[in-house]
């Protein structure tokens, strides 16, 4: 479903590729690095993206075939504007379950959250983790087998450890170097693929 996209984006959109030249980029890899950009305004997200094609593609063919997707905290969840997806954004951060498991666990309820999320999406989704740390680190002790991990917590507690042990893992992923990072640009990394109409 192709969308309409507003002036404002198209001017956008003209000044980043004015400032910096993305064209060298693999065509996900671009897509996602000049969402990102767009959405923080932040051209040194173009140095410290750490993206890999061919996990991109993947990410691409398992959500353009109803891959499920998940959040992390409900501002990731609310920041993914396509509704045709196969289904909502699982995002159980809030439920009384999750609160409940994580006193029991001694864990974040983000980590909790990442738990029961798994139990209901298993093997193949998509996690969007803006966030929490703890989030992206249980998610990678867990044994999730995604078809991409959109890792890119902020903080100054954590978040480029995540990061950094999301890289180490193998696991399909986009991430970045340091601290920074938050809801509105990994819900942009996803947009990027959402938006990607053409087959890679």
């Amino acid at each position: 479903m192709s969308r309409q996209v507003h002036p404002i984006e198209v001017r956008s959109f003209e000044i980043l590729r004015a400032r910096a030249d993305t064209s060298h980029l693999p065509p996900l890899t671009r897509a996602v690095a000049e969402r990102v950009v767009h959405a923080s305004a932040d051209l040194a997200y173009l140095d410290d993206l750490v993206c890999d094609e061919p996990a991109l593609v993947a990410g691409w063919t398992a959500l353009h075939a109803g891959a499920r997707v998940v959040a992390d905290v409900a501002m990731v969840a609310a920041g993914i504007t396509r509704t045709d997806l196969s289904g909502p954004v699982v995002c159980p951060i809030a439920e009384p379950q999750v609160s409940g498991l994580a006193r029991q666990a001694g864990i974040t309820r983000s980590a909790a959250a990442v738990r029961v999320a798994l139990d209901r999406v298993g093997p193949g989704a998509l996690w969007v983790i803006g966030c929490a740390p703890t989030a992206l680190e249980e998610l990678i002790t867990l044994g999730a087998r995604p078809a991409l991990v959109i890792g890119l917590p902020v903080g100054f507690v954590g978040a480029a450890e995540s990061k950094e042990a999301l890289r180490a893992s193998g696991l399909p992923a986009v991430s970045n170097r340091g601290e920074k990072g938050g809801s509105a640009v990994a819900a942009a990394a996803l947009n990027a693929l959402l938006y990607h109409e053409e087959t890679p």
